[in-house]
């Protein structure tokens, strides 16, 4: 009989990624390891709606911001994909302000939308993960020195070695540009933000064409070029003339922040003052986060963040300061991946044994298959007929571990011959034996 069905082409839109088993198996692992990370400093799980009220999450948001998000309507609701885990954070605290604990310790990892054009390694739909200590009122600048040893402790325990955690202060550099006459601060943050990018004569050009004096811009690049230990750039800093509050506040914020990370023990080698990082977005206030894996600058900043006065401003008349990071992981993945820094793992399953009933033993293969599994081991029984090659083929495809042929001689015995698919070696053993090492 014909078959007339029409078959329509699979495929996914640009700047969504799915994975294969293989990676997904090595996505989740990462980000399980970054949520421990989390909570082995105390964070509570946060998880928000993807879709909010329109008003409440665009409360703020305008410019280029407005015009990436993804706006439907449904009904008489005007409804909108969130785009960021900070502004949901801010409409949550406001919302449960008299049930939360302060200062109040989230994180989130959750998937955000924004409709902005697609580029490789950058995506539409991808995962952040996020975390922000809020305080009531205030909030000490101990918690920014904290962010700095969970991005260490973070990187550490993603494998990662030899990458820096570059740190400044948005009121020293407000205070600085006030000092050589700057009005339009955020417009020159903004520009000095990519000065690593584009280049200092690039850079120059744009600050005067934002109408600053060539003093001023002169000033501004000699800033940019302080290099040096962080207590050497303090020093320097510290012997400067600047008459300004601003800027002696942010120095000594800096001071503060240098010392706790000796106490955290987070080593000098993984973080720096670089007072070109300014971050471009305008609710920051304090301290400012940039991490780069430094045989991999290529792949830009891979953690962000820094403090902020007021999280809430747009929900509640309270004074919620916070400080946090953000990692955009869909990208990271994405770009080590490419890179080949990660990867080639070979799992494409949990799985760590594979039983495989032989004759009428199948009732009995699934006792101890869950006799094992109570213990923690990820266990898989293979219930299709076919040769045992193939069996053993469907095994040594997903890159598992362990298989065991299950006979009648086995049952009787009360033991199994655990084959160990690397190396090829077998082992005559009990299931206890069994238990005992693969929960090793």
């Amino acid at each position: 009989m014909k078959d007339d069905r029409q078959i329509i082409e699979p495929s996914i839109l640009a700047g969504f990624m799915e994975l294969l088993p293989e990676d997904q198996i090595l996505f989740d692992s990462m980000i399980n390891t970054i949520k421990k990370t989390y909570e082995s400093y105390g964070f509570i799980p946060l998880d928000t709606p993807v879709i909010e009220k329109s008003e409440v999450l665009l409360a703020k948001s305008g410019g280029e911001t407005a015009k990436q998000v993804y706006r439907f309507n449904k009904g008489d609701n005007d409804l909108s994909l969130r785009f960021d885990l900070t502004v949901p954070l801010a409409r949550y605290v406001a919302q449960h302000y008299g049930q939360l604990t302060f200062p109040f310790r989230r994180y989130h990892i959750g998937k955000v939308y924004r409709g902005e054009k697609p580029q490789r390694g950058r995506f539409r739909e991808f995962y952040q993960c996020d975390i922000d200590i809020v305080g009531n009122g205030n909030l000490s600048v101990i918690n920014d020195a904290e962010i700095v040893s969970i991005i260490y402790s973070t990187f550490k325990a993603l494998g990662f070695g030899d990458f820096t955690i570059m740190i400044n202060n948005r009121k020293l550099l407000n205070g600085f540009f006030d000092s050589v006459g700057v009005d339009n601060r955020l417009d020159v943050m903004r520009v000095i933000d990519k000065i690593d990018k584009v280049g200092e004569a690039v850079i120059a050009k744009e600050l005067l064409e934002l109408g600053l004096t060539q003093v001023a811009v002169d000033s501004i690049l000699e800033l940019t070029r302080l290099t040096g230990t962080p207590d050497e750039i303090l020093q320097q800093l510290g012997k400067w003339s600047i008459d300004n509050a601003s800027f002696a506040e942010g120095l000594n914020e800096l001071n503060q922040v240098c010392q706790y990370l000796n106490a955290f023990k987070v080593p000098q080698a993984n973080f720096a003052l670089n007072l070109k990082i300014a971050r471009g977005l305008d609710y920051y206030t304090g301290t400012v986060y940039e991490t780069f894996l430094n045989d991999y600058q290529s792949l830009g900043s891979v953690c962000s963040g820094g403090r902020y006065d007021d999280l809430a401003s747009s929900y509640t008349k309270q004074k919620l300061p916070g400080v946090g990071i953000s990692i955009g992981f869909t990208r990271l993945f994405y770009k080590l991946r490419e890179a080949g820094i990660i990867g080639g793992t070979g799992r494409c399953t949990p799985t760590k044994l594979l039983l495989i009933p032989m004759q009428d033993t199948m009732a009995y293969t699934l006792e101890i298959a869950t006799e094992i599994r109570s213990k923690g081991i990820n266990v898989e029984v293979y219930m299709n007929e076919g040769k045992m090659g193939k069996k053993f083929s469907y095994a040594d495809k997903l890159g598992i571990p362990y298989t065991a042929a299950v006979g009648s001689n086995e049952m009787e015995n009360g033991v199994l011959n655990l084959k160990d698919m690397k190396s090829g070696e077998q082992m005559e053993l009990t299931i206890d034996e069994i238990i005992r090492k693969l929960c090793q």
